[in-house]
C-alpha cells in the first residue's frame, strides 16, 4: 500500500514538473516571437532612417539649392561698384556713458536713415561722397574707378 502512494505521488510530482516545464517552453516562444517582432520594427525603422537621409542629401544637394535660388530669388551678381576703400567709413561714434553701459542701444540710438539698396545690397551711385548714399550701419563698399575719379 505504501509502494502504491509512493508511486502515486512520485507520478503527481512528474506531471507537475511536466507542466511547469511547458509553461516555461511556452513563455519562452511568445518572448521569442516578441523578440522577432522587435526586430523587424528596428529594422523597419532603420530603413525609413536610411530613406530619409538619402531624401535629405536629394533635398541639400548644392545645385538643387542653386537651381531653387536662381528661381525664387531676386539676386545678381556682385558688381565692383559695391565696394568702397576703409578710408571711406563714416566715423566710429562716440562712446557715452549709455553705450558703455547698453552696447546693444547704442547701437540702435545711432542708426542712420536706411540709403537706396536694392535687394541685392547694390548702392545707388548718386554721390558716392554723401553719407545718405551709403549703406545704414555703416557698411563699406567699393567705388567703381569712374566715381573714384570724380
Amino acid at each position: 500500500m505504501i509502494l502504491r502512494v509512493l508511486n502515486l505521488v512520485v507520478i503527481g510530482i512528474l506531471v507537475l514538473a511536466a507542466a511547469y516545464v511547458y509553461r516555461i517552453k511556452f513563455d519562452a516562444t511568445i518572448q521569442a516571437e516578441r523578440l522577432a517582432r522587435l526586430r523587424s520594427e528596428v529594422r523597419h525603422e532603420r530603413d525609413k532612417i536610411a530613406a530619409l537621409r538619402a531624401q535629405w542629401e536629394q533635398l541639400d544637394s548644392p545645385a538643387r539649392i542653386e537651381t531653387l535660388a536662381k528661381r525664387y530669388l531676386p539676386l545678381r551678381p556682385i558688381a565692383p561698384t559695391q565696394f568702397d576703400a576703409l578710408d571711406r567709413l563714416p566715423e566710429r561714434p562716440a562712446q557715452d556713458l549709455a553705450t558703455q553701459t547698453d552696447p546693444i542701444g547704442g547701437m540702435i540710438e545711432n542708426l542712420e536713415q536706411p540709403s537706396r539698396v536694392d535687394v541685392t545690397g547694390t548702392v545707388s551711385t548718386a554721390n558716392p561722397n554723401r553719407a545718405a548714399d551709403r549703406p545704414a550701419g555703416g557698411i563699406a563698399t567699393r567705388a567703381s574707378p569712374n566715381e573714384r575719379s570724380r
